[in-house]
């Protein structure tokens, strides 16, 4: 949820955003309309809830032969204060529609859509191969890591099991994201992945996604699609201590989405699926500290990437292809050679106070007035990334170079059909 003083204050700005993104900027103005309404409605209350107060104390002092006619005068001021207050929560409920409806304010992104993105840098040789490439089912297959038809069977579309070095090789990705995580001054949790509506709601993931998300109806719950939003909850309506410096939490859960709308795309293999796990890095900071978190959260995702030993880009990623949360996203694109062509990996958002407004989540500032909570996160690993790692390792013979980085836990140096 914007803050309001700051829409306030320098109403162009948020104007100026929603056009970068796309959306109505004319949903400013109507905010500010309803934020005047508001405070008229509350000033008229508070005026008749004191009229009120002093009217009974009159009542109190007034002789007995008086009182039936002042009794009577009482009687319809309550009925105005009744009114006043139902007029008030309603400026209020209008106020608070408004403002979820409108997305965070952008804070440095390009503006335009999904293809106006901007490359800020490659990392990597894009490797050449003298012979055919498979791409990363055909040489899961055939390494024996990866069963599409049987995840069918069981699961249905976008379903398969990881088996055997499969398994293994997402462990030892994910293990090792845990441990540059708590090194990093991390805390590694294992969070829930059902959660309650208002925490998904509080992360901005149901204004815009709520098709790709998983609803259980008889628990009013719902599956996450990432553990930021276990994490975002994490301290929800509390007040946070900052005094020593960010909260940071790494969240390792399986995630669900239903990829609405994305039928016939990304089909083959692993790279779009209804389960898979993730390491998920989670801040909390104060906001004049956001901009350096964020640094920071792309530069462990770099250290990531190099580890797994995978070419990349990354990129600023458009207004109009942020979600409602993010006031500014930076993705990491790995190559993939089957495809010819940089795939989403990894990305990291910084969503100011956006979050922790809705969450209610506070600190104490250093004049002790408790403060709204800056958010942000980043993906460390996730199983797609195995698409990345098996097609930019294959060798001629069909088999696959496992990062040096993951051998401890895979065990070996070469993964063989």
């Amino acid at each position: 949820m914007i803050d309001l003083k700051r829409v306030r204050e320098n109403p162009e700005a948020v104007r100026e955003s929603q056009r970068a993104r796309g959306e109505d900027p004319a949903l400013v103005d109507e905010l500010l309309a309803a934020d005047e309404a508001r405070r008229s409605a509350i000033q008229k209350a508070d005026e008749l809830r004191s009229e009120q107060k002093a009217f009974g104390k009159k009542i109190g002092q007034a002789a007995p032969e008086d009182r039936p006619a002042l009794l009577e005068g009482s009687n319809e001021l309550k009925a105005r204060v009744k009114e006043a207050e139902a007029e008030e929560a309603a400026a209020q409920e209008k106020l608070e529609k408004l403002q979820y409806s409108i997305a965070n304010i952008i804070e440095g992104a390009p503006a335009g859509g999904e293809e106006d993105f901007v490359v800020i840098e490659h990392v990597g040789e894009v490797p050449e191969f003298d012979f055919e490439v498979k791409d990363h089912l055909d040489l899961g297959e055939a390494l024996g890591i990866i069963d599409m038809k049987r995840g069918t069977k069981v699961g249905g579309a976008r379903f398969y099991y990881l088996a055997g070095d499969g398994a293994w090789l997402q462990l030892g990705m994910l293990m090792l994201a845990a441990q540059k995580a708590r090194e990093a001054g991390f805390k590694v949790m294992i969070p829930p992945v059902l959660v309650r509506p208002e925490v998904m709601q509080g992360t901005g993931f149901l204004d815009e996604h709520d098709e790709e998300i998983y609803y259980l109806e008889r628990d009013d719950m719902y599956l996450v699609g990432t553990s930021e939003v276990a994490l975002a909850g994490l301290h929800q309506d509390e007040i946070i201590d900052l005094s020593d410096g960010p909260l940071l939490y790494a969240g390792w859960s399986s995630c669900f989405r239903r990829e609405a709308g994305s039928y016939g795309k990304d089909t083959k293999g692993i790279l779009r699926v209804h389960q898979f796990d993730k390491l998920e890095m989670f801040a909390y900071c104060k906001p004049e500290d956001a901009e350096e978190m964020h640094q920071k959260l792309l530069g462990l995702e770099r250290e990531m990437l190099g580890a797994v030993e995978v070419p990349y880009r990354i990129i600023d990623v458009a207004a109009g292809d942020l979600g409602s949360s993010a006031a500014r996203k930076f993705d990491t694109e790995a190559w993939v050679p089957s495809q010819g062509t940089y795939r989403e990996l990894t990305s990291t958002s910084n969503c100011t106070t956006f979050q922790a407004r809705r969450l209610h989540t506070r600190y104490r500032d250093a004049d002790g007035k408790t403060q709204t909570a800056a958010t942000l996160n980043g993906t460390l690993a996730t199983t797609r990334w195995l698409v990345a790692i098996l097609e930019n390792n294959q060798q001629a013979d069909g088999s696959v170079r496992v990062p040096e980085a993951l051998r401890p836990w895979v065990g070996k140096e070469v993964l063989t059909p």
